[in-house]
Parts: C-alpha cells; structure tokens; sequence
C-alpha cells in the first residue's frame, strides 16, 4: 500500500470558516500534498493559498486524520493518507477557487453551518476540533 502525506487548513475569519465547493457540489477543507523539502505548515498555507486564493496565518496544529483509498486507475491498490491539519486565521474574505482542481466556489460559511456542510465525517471531526479551541481561546480572551 503507497503512503501519501498532506496537510491543510481550518482557516477561520471572525465567525466563518473557510470551505471549497467542488464540481459535484460537495464541501470540503482546502488540503494537498506535502511537496518534497517541505514542512506540513508550508504544504498547508501553500494549498490554502492554491486551491482558495487565501493567505492564512497558523495559529494552531489541530491533528492529523488518516484513511484509506483506491487509486482511480487501478481500484486494487490502496492508498493510506496522512493529514496533518491546522487551525488559521486570515484578515479578509477574498476568495478565488482553483478550478483546475475541479472547486467551483470558495466560500466563508457561518460556523454554526459548516460541520453539516462538509462532505467527509473525518473533516467534520477536524471542524469540530477547531470549534473547540475557538471557544476555549475566546473564554481566555473574556477573562
């Protein structure tokens, strides 16, 4: 079985997370594969910055997620994926999907929307990650 690494973002701005809408209409994170001499936080701001346009900040490393696949063009080798994912900020809400990645839409949605929006139950566990330490780091911030 191939090992395939990659990584991405959380990316937040004030009470909106950042999601892609591909071309058959599911929601995802923005992720990608961890190039070779670079670190999982380069490979996660370079592909949020490729597939929506965005220029983020890390705030936080979130975990990583792993899962198992078949290749497209030959359904009998498995794949298992490693993503290391972070949570990040960014200072504006301008967006410009990759369209030769097939996402038709980048897209800031409301957080009380976006874990019933996302597609994969393994990022709507890594969204409900970053919901958890938004409010812890908005408790520390009211004290």
């Amino acid at each position: 079985m191939r090992e395939e690494v990659s990584a991405g973002g959380v990316v937040v701005f004030g009470n909106t997370i950042l999601l892609l809408r591909k071309y058959n209409g599911d929601w995802v994170l923005p992720k990608g594969k961890v190039e070779k001499g670079e670190t999982h936080e380069q490979a996660a701001l370079r592909e949020v910055k490729e597939e929506t346009g965005v220029k983020a900040n890390i705030d936080k490393y979130l975990g990583e997620i792993h899962y198992t696949y078949k290749e497209n063009w030959d359904q009998s080798k498995g794949v298992h994926k490693i993503v290391f994912w972070y949570l990040m900020n960014t200072t504006n809400m301008d967006t410009v999907p990759q369209k030769e990645e097939g996402f038709v839409e980048a897209k800031f949605l409301h957080m009380d929307r976006v874990t019933d929006m996302a597609r994969y139950d393994d990022e709507k566990e890594i969204i409900k990650v970053a919901l958890e330490e938004i409010k812890k780091e908005q408790k520390k911030e009211q004290r």
